[in-house]
């Protein structure tokens, strides 16, 4: 592989990795995806050159990322507890923001929705909503008629509009409302708790069975988290240290124990600002990018 090819996988990169990582919501798995992608890449050595790079280098990566699909779902049916995805986690001092707009990088909501997806459903979801590639063009990705992708995509779309709501709120007024809520649940202030959340709010805890988790199963009801997190409170360490963070497209908090992540948090919000969904991961295995 010479410098052209070299240069020609590292402009692609960035792509590459957002249209795998929203496929697969794991981190790790991207990236073998990634190396895969570029030995398939390199392999070609001789061959005739590629006129479209980028499309060639997507086909290899859906492709690659539909079977490694497989494997993440076969990891989940022994998976303890409750799964989330792995975030991406970046300080906005140092991009954060521009790397998750150039990646396209999901919400922690939307990937939660995506995983109710079939693969290929995901997968055309993705590409044409997300990163706006066409039915013909995804058609030949993946080995189907662009009726067929069409067909896909609606029925992704419709899937996805009655879970999740278009709505991506102010990174600014989710960290605010984050800050809130972590001053109300460390501090151990139930009213605040109670004015912050929303009466139909969901907890999820990702632990995985190698970090505190609150519950095997979501815990829903505004007044029955509240206590619930007051209640947590006082075993939290003494030198917990929080720190705000991007994880993906979401502004998020990271709390820090003996300097290691010890917990991630991410809000959902409703329109009206109130937290409808909270998103908890104390994985240590899904804590790397938060170090």
């Amino acid at each position: 592989m010479d410098d052209a090819g070299t240069d020609a996988f590292l402009d692609h990169r960035e792509l590459l990795f957002g249209l795998v990582y929203n496929m697969l919501g794991s981190v790790a798995d991207t990236e073998d995806v990634l190396q895969e992608t570029w030995l398939a890449w390199t392999g070609r050595a001789g061959a005739e050159p590629i006129e479209n790079a980028r499309a060639y280098l997507v086909r290899i990566a859906v492709h690659r990322a539909l079977a490694r699909r497989a494997v993440v779902d076969r990891r989940r049916e022994t998976y303890v507890g409750q799964w989330l995805p792995e975030p991406v986690v970046t300080d906005d001092a140092d991009g954060g923001a521009e790397r998750a707009e150039r990646t396209e990088a999901a919400s922690m909501a939307l990937l939660v929705v995506l995983e109710t997806l079939s693969p290929l459903e995901r997968a055309v979801f993705v590409l044409h909503d997300v990163f706006g590639f066409g039915h013909a063009e995804i058609g030949e990705m993946i080995d189907r008629r662009p009726a067929a992708v069409r067909q896909l995509a609606h029925r992704a779309r419709s899937h996805i509009q009655a879970r999740r709501p278009r709505y991506r709120p102010d990174p600014r007024l989710q960290r605010e409302v984050t800050e809130r809520f972590l001053d109300a649940a460390l501090g151990g202030d139930v009213e605040e708790l109670l004015a912050v959340l929303a009466p139909d709010v969901v907890l999820w805890t990702d632990g995985g069975g190698k970090g505190p988790a609150t519950s095997l199963e979501p815990v829903r009801g505004r007044a029955r988290i509240a206590r619930l997190l007051v209640g947590l409170a006082p075993h939290l360490p003494d030198d917990l240290d929080v720190r705000f963070r991007r994880a993906n497209a979401d502004a998020s908090a990271v709390l820090f124990s003996v300097g290691r992540p010890l917990a991630l948090f991410v809000l959902d919000l409703s329109t009206d600002d109130l937290v409808t969904g909270i998103y908890s991961i104390t994985n240590p295995e899904k804590l790397g990018t938060a170090r």
